[in-house]
């Protein structure tokens, strides 16, 4: 039985602020389920959308290109906010990612290695683009995964070879700036050369933040920002990791002379964020004092090794437990940005960033008892299975151990999707729609 059909009852709060009760562990799953729906709603296109559009197109055309797992929806909330405009472009999203629209086509695509179609969809783009003037708009939607789902390898490169060097960087343990930095240059869509080719038109982007510190540049590889990263940054990154690329892409990187354009050189382009993980975070921290929590927001942006970040939180959860600092308990701490996980040649499971992050702050708790845990990726997919993330009790080590599973080796095996699945406690959602990336809440009573 997975988290989302245990049936645990709403938090109910006692006149003191706390749920009537105390806090038992229905209530504390039920509490912590409603955060993440919280994050998931507070970064919907269907809401958010329309407060950040520019004003209407009063001449010329209105062109809608986009990429990412919100796209479909974020195009379908434009067709909403202005019926009146006549829109025409091309988006694409994830398999199982479209919504229906009526003016703008939806390409469904792969991720997070590019298909057929992720570079037959780049390709439509960069024609919805072509012989523009200044009295046109573009308004490119862009999101989560929009990376991997506009694959438009310059020229001398393959669909194939654009897979190969994904495939490599999600393996090696690479952060998102040093994967897109590379993509980027292989590219003839990202780094800013749709914006570019849309020229002189102008181009407003409406993003969904999926990155830490929100850079757009790093959004689905910047497609409509200028790129301050440069071949040279690319092959060191591919050194650094110990990546042999296939010959065509060592060829390519192994030249100076078609960068990206560079800051500066793009002209009537204006960025808008329309969702970010701060804004996710800040609605679990509001919906957390409804039920009687004190919650403290320890980052957006957190990076590292996920299995480390879960001990080095336990530790802060701990210190709430124990000594009531850095606040007093019940407490929530809350979290958000993207781990990394190596993989090792020994793993033979499955899992993501979510839950092997509670499973090294399930290890370094050893059941500590009143903390509870949730992670999960607000797209619904942690990894790249159809798993949001898990939640995490005092009692999952010894539930797991009767239930023939083991922390530990779980985790040397990368299996920590199994882990959880074994006791029941893997949040499964399906596609949101949405992506602010992760986030995580550590709930000490």
């Amino acid at each position: 039985m997975t988290e989302e059909t245990r049936g645990a009852p709403e938090a109910r709060l006692s006149d003191a602020g706390g749920p009537e009760g105390g806090w038992t562990d229905a209530v504390a799953r039920a509490a912590l389920r409603d955060l993440f729906d919280t994050a998931v709603a507070a970064a919907d296109p269907r809401s958010v959308l329309a407060g950040h559009l520019p004003a209407k197109p009063r001449s010329g055309r209105c062109v809608v290109v986009g990429g990412g797992k919100s796209a479909a929806v974020m195009a379908a909330a434009l067709e909403n906010a202005w019926p009146d405009v006549d829109l025409r472009g091309v988006v694409v999203t994830r398999y199982g990612h479209a919504v229906p629209t009526r003016r703008i086509e939806v390409i469904e695509a792969s991720h997070p290695v590019p298909d057929q179609n992720s570079e037959r969809g780049a390709r439509r783009l960069l024609r919805q683009v072509e012989g523009l003037t200044r009295d046109d708009l573009v308004i490119a939607l862009i999101s989560g995964g929009a990376s991997a789902l506009l694959a438009a390898p310059v020229g001398g490169l393959t669909l194939a070879d654009k897979q190969a060097i994904n495939r490599a960087l999600l393996a090696c343990g690479a952060n998102i700036g040093e994967m897109n930095a590379v993509r980027k240059h292989l590219s003839a869509i990202k780094g800013g050369r749709l914006a570019a080719a849309a020229a002189p038109a102008r181009v407003v982007t409406l993003a969904i933040s999926d990155v830490p510190g929100d850079d757009p540049a790093v959004i689905g590889s910047g497609p409509t920002v200028a790129d301050a990263s440069t071949f040279a940054e690319a092959r060191g990154l591919l050194a650094r990791y110990g990546i042999d690329p296939p010959t065509a892409v060592g060829v390519r990187l192994a030249g100076d002379d078609d960068e990206t354009p560079k800051p500066g050189s793009l002209t009537g382009v204006d960025f808008r964020m329309i969702a970010t993980p701060m804004m996710a975070l800040r609605a679990m921290a509001a919906k957390a004092r409804t039920l009687g929590l004190t919650p403290l927001i320890l980052g957006d942006a957190l990076q590292g090794e996920a299995a480390q970040m879960g001990s080095v939180m336990a530790g802060i959860a701990q210190s709430v437990r124990s000594h009531g600092e850095p606040l007093r308990p019940p407490a929530l701490l809350l979290s958000g940005g993207e781990t990394t996980v190596t993989m090792s040649p020994r793993a033979t499971g499955k899992g993501g960033r979510n839950t092997t992050f509670l499973l090294g702050l399930a290890i370094a708790l050893q059941g500590a008892a009143g903390i509870w845990a949730m992670a999960g990726d607000t797209d619904g997919i942690d990894g790249m299975d159809e798993i949001a993330g898990a939640v995490l009790a005092p009692d999952t080590l010894s539930r797991a151990v009767a239930a023939g599973s083991e922390a530990r080796a779980a985790l040397a095996a990368h299996d920590s999707h199994g882990f959880f699945a074994a006791i029941g406690d893997l949040i499964v959602t399906g596609p949101t729609l949405t992506n602010v990336n992760d986030v995580r809440a550590i709930l000490i009573a």
